[in-house]
């Protein structure tokens, strides 16, 4: 991609193409009508996928809340109502009154006027306070002083990220309106109705990394994911003259179009094959809105900006900056799973649980007025998990399924994860028992929060698992988990309920941060148990563990996730008996490899061939075509074939720069 230069339809999709037909003028008629004429309508418009109308008198739009349900359900749009800035309450006394309507018990850490939006950010430990039964606290607020609250949960752990996204979208209120208004009038124009639809594999096919998919119809071009393969992309610019340099990043050069003809690009989730080519795009060039749900955007701040860091920590010089980032942040639309959103006039969005990391979607992509409709998993997860509920099964409809295949091989069947707990706590056990240390290297999201939950249930609940030895965490895993308890509500309910009762299993009185300690002291302390960044040791915190602990026999490294071919951590588990690396002072060493070695199988993220079988059965609407991706070469071709024989579907695994015509 260049630079910029100079089945039968339903009551609801038949519903939709109605509004669809409407001009602007007629849909902002339409909603002026229904309002009762005491709000005072002065202007209906677009901002984003939303719809925002602004009235002289807020209350009375609270009075008659059953109006503005029947507007919301007649328009198919998210419905947004605000008061102009003659009738909001100056900020003193807004404050005050907020101060005293909302319960002392909510715990209010923070309270900031946006007038752009006329709307009011109340940062809260417990925002259901805030909102009130039935909503009647948050309705109280925006009556009485005209200001529309937009409520925010404070994570129970302090997050920079958290905080800083939040300043960034405060501060660049001004940069956001504008934005959203010329998105909103792009999204709500008339067009042609589109005679094809066509998907392009520009990375993530028949591999795993640098996740891409290009959505094409004669009007709109989509992105599905935009990732790098983040092993040779860790070395910057000096990929260049990598011999795997075109394995690192999408083949977006191959696609017939400027970044400037991008309408959108949705992300599934914030792990760096799937997000760390996107803030590149903004670089050069792209100003489109990037669509994500509301933890992601946070997690792709988070692992954004330490990739930036790990690169120049090593060395390189990273593809994008932080001023790349926060642009990027800037264009970001978050959305809820469940609901719908118009991305373009002809492509409707909507997101479902994926099970694989917190917020992490599966993306649904109703096409045209009826035209076509397509799944695509992103990564997901549909068996247990002590964090998140199995993905989602229920569309309205699906033609084509795009699923990944990351452990879809014959021989990819996970053992019982139960099973496997025991084993794991029997494992850390015995090493405990020799006075050894325990390192586990995990992914930061994800990985990391199962991990915690699986320690914290054995070690407080169960007798025989009850060692007095810290759990340490550090790296970036703290920053991610943190987020975790800022969002339960993407979480299995027993987790959530915790967090939202403040007993966030994250914060168990087991775990010990060790943020700003020396790593030597930790390791010279006796046995522990350490939880650290970076799950395939080719670099972040866990490295430099397993440095000054892989020469001890007595301690014991146990990895839980994912390792590609080339890792560290896949040649260790192969038998690597020596590895040469650097050492504190900068100099290359040879390092011994004398503790022991365990995969431990059985706690992925990502399902295995069972579970992706199951998952295609249990559809509720069957897909006519099913293209595998994201997982090897014969792993892909194994699942495609066996998905065709069980599902009686058109199956098969594409490559990449192959474009397949749905429609």
């Amino acid at each position: 991609m260049r630079p910029v230069e100079d089945r039968e339809e339903t009551t609801t999709e038949k519903a939709q193409q109605e509004v669809h037909k409407q001009t602007p003028e007629e849909l902002f008629k339409k909603i002026e009508e229904m309002l009762p004429p005491e709000a005072g309508f002065i202007k209906a418009e677009f901002e984003g996928p939303d719809v925002i109308v602004w009235v002289k008198r807020l209350f009375a739009v609270y009075a008659n809340e059953q109006t503005i349900k029947s507007i919301a359900i007649a328009t198919k749009k998210k419905l947004i109502i605000r008061s102009e800035s003659s009738s909001l309450m100056e900020v003193e006394k807004a404050l005050e009154d907020i101060k005293r309507i909302v319960p002392e018990e909510a715990g209010i850490k923070n309270i900031r006027f946006v007038p752009e939006f006329s709307e009011v950010y109340i940062e809260a430990l417990k925002p259901g306070l805030v909102i009130g039964k039935g909503g009647a606290t948050m309705k109280s607020v925006a009556s009485k002083t005209g200001w529309v609250p937009k409520i925010l949960r404070v994570p129970t752990m302090d997050s920079e990220t958290i905080s800083g996204v939040r300043q960034l979208m405060f501060t660049e209120s001004g940069f956001r309106k504008k934005f959203l208004k010329k998105v909103g009038s792009k999204i709500n124009t008339t067009i042609a109705k589109s005679e094809w639809f066509k998907a392009t594999a520009l990375g993530g096919f028949q591999e795993v990394g640098r996740s891409s998919l290009l959505l094409e119809t004669p009007k709109s071009r989509v992105l599905i994911d935009c990732g790098i393969s983040p092993e040779p992309a860790l070395r910057g610019s000096s990929a260049n003259t990598d011999p795997d340099t075109n394995k690192a990043f999408p083949y977006l050069d191959s696609a017939n179009m400027t970044i400037g003809d991008l309408d959108a690009i949705i992300i599934t989730h914030g792990h760096m094959d799937h997000i760390g080519f996107v803030p590149y795009l903004y670089k050069f060039g792209y100003e489109g809105p990037t669509y994500c749900t509301p933890p992601t955007r946070e997690i792709a701040a988070l692992q954004l900006t330490d990739y930036i860091k790990l690169v120049q920590r090593s060395g390189g010089t990273p593809l994008y900056d932080e001023k790349d980032v926060k642009k990027m942040l800037l264009h970001m639309i978050t959305r809820d799973y469940d609901e719908v959103t118009n991305i373009t006039d002809e492509l409707k969005l909507t997101y479902h649980n994926a099970g694989h990391v917190l917020g992490s979607s599966t993306v649904h992509l109703h096409v045209g007025e009826g035209m076509y409709n397509i799944v695509h998993s992103g990564d997901m997860k549909y068996g247990f998990s002590r964090l998140l509920d199995p993905a989602s099964t229920r569309y309205p409809r699906i033609d084509t399924l795009f699923i990944e295949s990351t452990n879809g091989g014959a021989h990819d069947i996970s053992p019982n994860r139960k099973d496997m707990e025991k084993v794991l706590m029997d494992t850390i056990k015995k090493t405990i028992d020799r006075k050894g240390k325990v390192l586990i290297p995990v992914f930061s999201l994800g990985r990391s929060q199962e991990l915690q939950l699986v320690l914290e249930n054995y070690m407080t609940n169960n007798a025989q698992y009850k060692m007095e030895v810290p759990v340490y965490l550090d790296g970036m895993l703290i920053e991610d988990s943190a987020i975790h308890t800022a969002y339960p509500e993407f979480l299995k309910e027993g987790v959530r309920n915790r967090i939202l009762n403040n007993r966030s299993p994250f914060e168990s009185e087991i775990f010990t941060v060790a943020k700003g300690e020396r790593k030597e002291e930790i390791v010279e302390r006796g046995p522990s148990i350490i939880l650290a960044s970076g799950g395939m040791l080719n670099g972040g915190t866990a490295l430099e563990y397993f440095k000054r602990l892989a020469e001890d026999k007595n301690n014991a490294l146990l990895f839980v996730g994912y390792n590609s071919a080339t890792s560290l951590g896949r040649r260790l588990q192969n038998g690597l008996t020596e590895v040469v690396l650097p050492d504190e002072s900068g100099h290359t060493r040879n390092y011994k490899v004398d503790m022991e070695i365990h995969a431990m199988k059985g706690f992925s993220g990502h399902s295995d061939r069972n579970e992706l079988l199951s998952f295609v059965q249990g559809l509720n609407t069957k897909p006519k075509n099913i293209f595998t991706m994201h997982g090897d070469k014969a792993k892909c071709e194994d699942l495609a074939r066996a998905m065709g024989r069980i599902v009686r579907a058109d199956t098969r695994a594409p490559m990449n720069l192959e474009s397949m015509r749905l429609k």
